[in-house]
């Protein structure tokens, strides 16, 4: 029975790996041999995987829930990084570098992530040299992201970088159509993605509500008009 229940574990680790976007098209049997090397973490909401500095012991992979990366400036003041959700990878960076992670990493709701222990995988890299091409192309990834985030933070006001978020995903931004947007994360956490605090976040999504650019019901967002709300985006970036 007890080996039964190991080979489900297994294989139930084997397609959380395959589900990753770093892991895409690997065969299975390299993806077990990762999984040898990897451990399931759970985290409650608010609990702390990693902070800055700490010693690297892997990259990370959610298996479910949410986990943000971020940094404390010296006014005490959170940045979120990035949210990373479902079949996403991080800390990949904290491989080649013996300095320890860069920033601090916190579930945003509970969670389950998996370690994929440095040693291991530093070794099997060494021995399948294809799969460091795949961690490139994930922190090139990571990278573009994190450069989107910086022009977005770049933008004069929380009015501006909350049009543009909600603009970003409406597919086509001249459409008249409405739009339902679902916030996976919470609306502070939101926020904080945007360089800014619950209660300035909450006003400003209240002006939009009053300028009928959206509709918030639970933790659906709805563009009345991406078109409308383009054209206020395009006014407040001077274009």
């Amino acid at each position: 029975m007890s080996t039964s229940i190991a080979h489900l574990k297994q294989t139930a680790l084997v397609n959380s790996l395959r589900s990753c976007q770093l892991f895409t098209g690997v065969p299975t049997e390299d993806l077990q041999n990762i999984a040898a090397i990897t451990v399931a973490k759970s985290l409650d909401k608010g609990a702390y995987l990693f902070r800055e500095g700490d010693p690297s012991h892997g990259f990370y992979i959610v298996q479910a829930g949410a986990v943000n990366v971020h940094r404390v400036n010296a006014a005490g003041k959170e940045q979120v990084i990035h949210v990373f959700r479902t079949g996403e990878s991080f800390a990949e960076a904290s491989l080649a570098t013996e300095r320890g992670y860069p920033a601090d990493s916190r579930a945003v709701e509970p969670s389950q992530v998996l370690l994929v222990q440095k040693s291991g995988f530093i070794a099997l890299l060494k021995r399948q040299p294809e799969l460091a091409l795949r961690m490139l192309a994930s922190m090139s990834s990571h990278l573009r992201v994190l450069v989107g985030q910086i022009e977005d933070l770049t933008m004069k006001d929380v009015e501006t970088r909350l049009a543009n978020w909600l603009v970003k995903r409406c597919g086509n931004p001249d459409s008249e159509k409405p739009v339902h947007i679902e916030l996976t994360i919470t609306k502070r956490v939101l926020a904080a993605e945007l360089g800014t605090v619950s209660e300035t976040f909450s006003r400003t999504l209240a002006k939009f509500r009053e300028q009928q650019l959206v509709t918030a019901k639970g933790r659906t967002l709805t563009v009345v008009s991406p078109a409308r709300l383009t054209a206020l985006l395009r006014r407040n970036l001077g274009g």
